[in-house]
This record gives structure tokens, sequence and C-alpha cells, in this order.
């Protein structure tokens, strides 16, 4: 099985920066896209970025300026580096990932998947 987990949440101030993680682990053969996505209250889930295997980066409009979205191929992990946040920053973050799994000697499985997200608190 795949597991994705998110870290790094918690309390902070507006202003303060805060870098969230994300690593994959169990039968991983390849991570191809990585992203976060953020949930509001009372809001839909939405993208923040993405970067693919090969670093190639985007940012959603919303929080470009703010966001770094990096990876550790060889960790399996994406991380979302933030900057001056914002109370409405106030979300449960998410991370996504499409991966390669073996399933046999012979034969793979791709598909994406989910984190259960991190949550994040901006107030003063």
């Amino acid at each position: 099985q795949v597991q994705l987990v998110e870290s790094g949440g918690g309390l902070v101030q507006p202003g303060e920066s805060l870098r969230l993680s994300c690593a994959g682990s169990g039968s991983i053969f390849a991570i191809h896209d990585m992203a976060w996505y953020r949930q509001r209250p009372g809001k839909q889930r939405e993208l923040n970025a993405t970067i693919t295997r090969g670093r190639s980066t985007n940012y959603a409009s919303s929080m470009e300026g703010r966001l770094t979205i990096s990876r550790d191929v060889a960790k399996n992990t994406v991380y979302l580096q933030m900057a001056s946040l914002k109370p409405e920053d106030t979300a449960v973050y998410y991370c996504n990932a499409d991966i390669s799994r073996r399933v046999s000697s012979d034969s793979y499985s791709r598909n994406t998947y989910w984190g259960h997200g991190t949550q994040l608190i901006v107030s003063s």
C-alpha cells in the first residue's frame, strides 16, 4: 500500500512563515507530479502548487509570491514553504501525488493518492 502523511501544521501568528512536509511511504516505485491543496472553512478544496518529478513548479494565483514548493525525490517528500501568513490562510492543507507502485514482478499500477491533511491556523 501507499501512504502520504503531512506534517508541520499548527498555530502561527499573522506574518509568520511555516513549512509543511508530506512524505510518501509504502510500495512506491516512482512518484510523478506532487501537489499541495488546501480547504478553508466552508470552502471547496483548492490547488495551491504543483511540482513535477523534474522540479518544474506552478502556483495558484491566490497565494502566488508567498509559496515555494519543493521536493526531495530520494526521500519521496514534498514541501510547501509559506511566507507572510494571513488569517485567511487558515485551512487544512493536503498533499496529493501521482504514484506508480509495483504490483507484480513485471507490472505497475499508477494512481493518485491523498494525504489526510494537516491543520494550519493563522491567528493572533
